[in-house]
């Protein structure tokens, strides 16, 4: 039984395409899938936001007594 014109022209698309990746590797014929992260960006930023917010009080705290304690000693050096 002979070809119809539609089935060949199906036919030369599909050697096209099996030639095209033939040459690639594996890894290149197969599309990628997109990786989703298991957290969600919004917790990622409300950890974050608890982190260094958590950081930025405590360096608030510390900064004082140790700018204290630095003069203390200068003065007891000059003094």
């Amino acid at each position: 039984m002979a070809q119809t014109p539609q089935q060949r022209r199906a036919n030369d698309r599909f050697a096209k395409n099996e030639a095209a990746k033939r040459g690639k590797a594996p890894a290149a014929a197969k599309p990628k899938k997109n990786v989703k992260s298991p957290v969600s960006t919004s917790w990622v930023v409300i950890l974050a936001f608890v982190v260094c917010g958590g950081l930025l009080l405590e360096l608030m705290r510390i900064v004082p007594e140790l700018w204290s304690t630095m003069a203390s000693f200068l003065s007891r050096l000059t003094g």
